[in-house]
């Protein structure tokens, strides 16, 4: 989401914290569970974020998103609990009882949840119904570059050997990036260092040390990256009108491979 700026800080979590995050990452997983098994044609976005943000509850967490303020200047605090951006809505749209969900949609869920001080942070895009086969690539090649990605996320390796990846492995496959906002590091606050671009240089960029927990998320648009902003301040969308689909993990850096938390 829209912040200020990231924290000037990147921090190595300690055992005990790493376990906190685990909890919160846990409930995001299973919040993704009970809303792939209720997303439905009818449906009204303002439906789906109000059961998520029960399941995020009765499992002990808060909605994260929920009143999130990013301190600038005109943009409201985020009125919801989720994010949920239908086809050419790429990213923050504002769930509403008036969007319904449609057979032959795609739909973005991007989900953060707070327990005991801790964040985690996933997303996922959902095809409702029938989809024809590139919409299906589009989310295919998503979520593959989430793990094209984290091939470099061990010690050694740099952030932007994670960003190259991904831009690299996207561009191959006919698709653009979205530029303007990136991942980020993750902990007590949603929002830390480092920031995490989806394109990028090889070998440039903060080294990767064990401890260093991370929210990696591609963010893949059909035709060109040219994006507008909506009225509300939040909803992103691309210029052409072309699909975009969103995937996100919280990820964990060890001494050797990187734990995936959200799954």
């Amino acid at each position: 989401m829209k912040g200020r700026e990231y924290k000037k800080m990147v921090t190595i979590k300690s055992k005990r914290e790493i376990e906190l995050m685990e909890q919160a990452c846990k409930i995001v997983a299973l919040t993704y569970k009970t809303l792939e098994e209720k997303i439905k044609p009818g449906m009204t976005t303002k439906q789906l974020d109000e059961l998520a943000e029960k399941t995020m509850r009765d499992l002990g967490g808060i909605p994260a998103q929920k009143g999130y303020n990013p301190g600038i200047k005109g943009v409201p605090v985020f009125p919801a609990s989720i994010c949920v951006s239908i086809n050419d809505e790429i990213i923050h749209g504002i769930p509403s009882k008036h969007r319904i969900i449609k057979e032959g949609d795609i739909v973005s869920i991007d989900t953060v949840v707070q327990k005991d001080g801790f964040h985690g942070d996933a997303a996922r895009t959902f095809a409702i119904g029938k989809i024809p086969k590139e919409t299906q690539r589009l989310l295919d090649v998503t979520k593959q570059a989430f793990y094209e990605g984290i091939k470099y996320a061990t010690p050694g390796y740099r952030i932007g050997d994670i960003s190259h990846a991904i831009g690299e492995y996207v561009h191959s496959q006919g698709f653009s990036v979205l530029k303007e906002f990136q991942g980020h590091g993750i902990g007590k606050e949603m929002h830390e260092d480092p920031g995490i671009p989806n394109y990028g240089k090889a070998g440039r960029g903060l080294k990767l040390e064990p401890g260093m927990t991370l929210a990696i998320e591609p963010m893949v648009i059909q035709g060109k990256s040219n994006i507008l902003e909506l009225e509300d301040g939040w909803t992103i969308i691309t210029e052409d009108g072309s699909l975009s689909a969103h995937y996100e993990n919280t990820i964990l850096i060890t001494e050797k491979q990187p734990k995936i938390l959200t799954i």
